[in-house]
């Protein structure tokens, strides 16, 4: 007799998945699911708003998977997975509520999915977020073995008058960057190019960074919730720019008005020396290395002239000064 788990799909493998990811979920998240989880949807409770709008956010993680299954480290994707998603939830001025994630592999191994299990656990504590649910597909003859994919989706809300919509940014504004952590998720597809074209392997190691390329490169995500939260609490946020794949050019030009320039001064980003060692390994112009990678910048906040101090007090050795925005036609200048 043929069975479901002949042709590749072994379900009792799947529920014991569920069961782990149950049990994770009771001992790190405390409120907020109306519902138990693992049935067909999830319910959340919202409280604490009078006028409340909702958003919502989904991405992935794209080829830095790549790298974790290459390197056997898979807990560092997960959280990269939540903060792809909060961080973009984040830029309308909500508070991130709950996230679903969507995990495909050909055969489920469970070791490999505990791991990407708590790394997306810890990306939702880092993100002040709850696990609300999620979906696992085994799809055996559709991914090779030992590959999966991520997606996420993050719901989030906030009072109607909270919302940053950026109408009010203008002329003398401030940019205000906070640090990233490395590559974060983007531009991962050049990164493994150079890699190959140089003949580096990710168990090489980085003299300058005292660390393995295969570490270097799985370097989490930043997630900015509480770094958000402190600037929220200190001055009148007018916008937020999450720096992710386009960098700082193709990200920040989306929150300003027609007729504000954005003046971005490069001297003023603090030196991450990741961005550095893959520029010279990999003899990346400069304005493709801006149109690429975050550069050290993971968010770009944009408040008045006379708050600018007080953000960066606020962010601590976090956050600094990047630019300002002048008239003239909407772009993005690096200088």
């Amino acid at each position: 007799m043929t069975t479901y788990r002949d042709a590749g799909v072994d379900i009792e493998r799947a529920n014991e998945l569920v069961r782990y990811i149950k049990e994770k979920v009771k001992k790190s998240f405390s409120s907020g699911l109306f519902t138990d989880f693992g049935g067909f949807a999830s319910g959340f409770e919202l409280r604490g708003f009078r006028n409340p709008v909702i958003f919502s956010s989904t991405d992935g993680v794209g080829t830095k998977l790549k790298i974790a299954q290459e390197m056997g480290i898979h807990d560092t994707v997960g959280i990269d997975l939540v903060a792809m998603n909060v961080n973009d939830l984040l830029t309308s001025g909500a508070k991130p509520l709950f996230f679903l994630d969507y995990i495909a592999t050909g055969k489920i191994e469970l070791e490999t999915l505990k791991r990407v299990i708590d790394g997306i656990v810890e990306g939702c504590r880092r993100g002040e977020v709850v696990l609300a649910g999620g979906e696992t597909a085994e799809m055996p003859g559709f991914y090779p073995e030992g590959v999966y994919d991520l997606a996420g989706f993050c719901v989030g809300a906030c009072e109607k008058e909270e919302v940053l919509t950026g109408r009010d940014i203008g002329e003398g504004d401030v940019l205000i960057g906070i640090k990233s952590s490395g590559f974060h998720s983007n531009g991962f597809s050049l990164i493994r190019k150079v890699l190959t074209d140089r003949g580096i392997k990710l168990s090489d190691s980085i003299e300058e960074l005292n660390m393995k390329v295969g570490e270097a490169l799985l370097i989490p995500t930043r997630i900015y919730t509480r770094e958000v939260g402190k600037l929220r609490s200190a001055v009148r946020l007018k916008g937020l720019a999450h720096i992710t794949g386009g960098g700082i050019p193709e990200n920040l030009i989306r929150i300003l008005p027609e007729g504000i320039k954005a003046v971005v001064k490069k001297e003023s980003i603090p030196e991450n020396p990741l961005f550095g060692w893959i520029q010279r390994l990999g003899g990346i112009e400069e304005r493709e290395m801006f149109r690429t990678f975050n550069m050290g910048v993971g968010m770009i906040a944009v408040v008045g002239k006379d708050e600018a101090e007080k953000a960066v007090e606020a962010l601590g050795g976090e956050g600094f000064t990047c630019g300002h925005l002048v008239k003239g036609e909407r772009s993005v200048d690096i200088i």
